[in-house]
């Protein structure tokens, strides 16, 4: 079974989209495929087509948010040794090329939001920092050609 590496609050954030989806969003769409019924010949009805696919996407991401709940490891950062880049630490990184300093955390898949500073470990990037000591150098091959930072500071 594979298990998904989370912070508590991307968990929780999942939890609240699957209870949002279950409880608000599902028997909306449920409401809107009794009323496009409503509507007469289901053959050409694009209503009810509509809120038939919906009713899909809204299966397929319920099923995909219990599978990852089901299988999330949820780790607290707080917990893990500073010595080396590990998932849920925070870092500073910096563009050897540049000298721009970027900081960041390292999180799961599901809760990578490069807008907030935070870069999933599965990333090429991620994959790069891991395990790295502050003082190191990460090189990053990219479509571009190479990347250099120095891992800076481990916070």
């Amino acid at each position: 079974m594979e298990r998904i590496p989370i912070t508590k609050e991307g968990y929780e954030a999942l939890k609240k989209e699957l209870e949002y989806l279950k409880k608000v969003e599902r028997p909306a769409n449920i409401k809107s495929i009794e009323e496009a019924r409503a509507h007469g010949d289901l053959s050409e009805n694009a209503e009810f087509a509509a809120a038939k696919d919906r009713q899909a996407y809204l299966q397929c991401r319920i099923g995909e948010l219990m599978y990852k709940l089901g299988n999330a490891d949820v780790i607290d950062p707080d917990s893990l040794a500073k010595d080396r880049a590990v998932f849920g630490c925070k870092i500073v990184l910096e563009n050897t090329d540049t000298g721009e300093s970027m900081e960041y955390q390292l999180v799961g898949p599901d809760e990578s939001d490069i807008e907030k500073g935070r870069i999933s470990v599965s990333s090429p990037l991620g994959m790069a920092i891991i395990g790295k000591k502050s003082g190191e150098e990460i090189v990053l091959q990219a479509p571009g050609g190479k990347r250099y930072y120095e891992l800076v500071e481990i916070l």
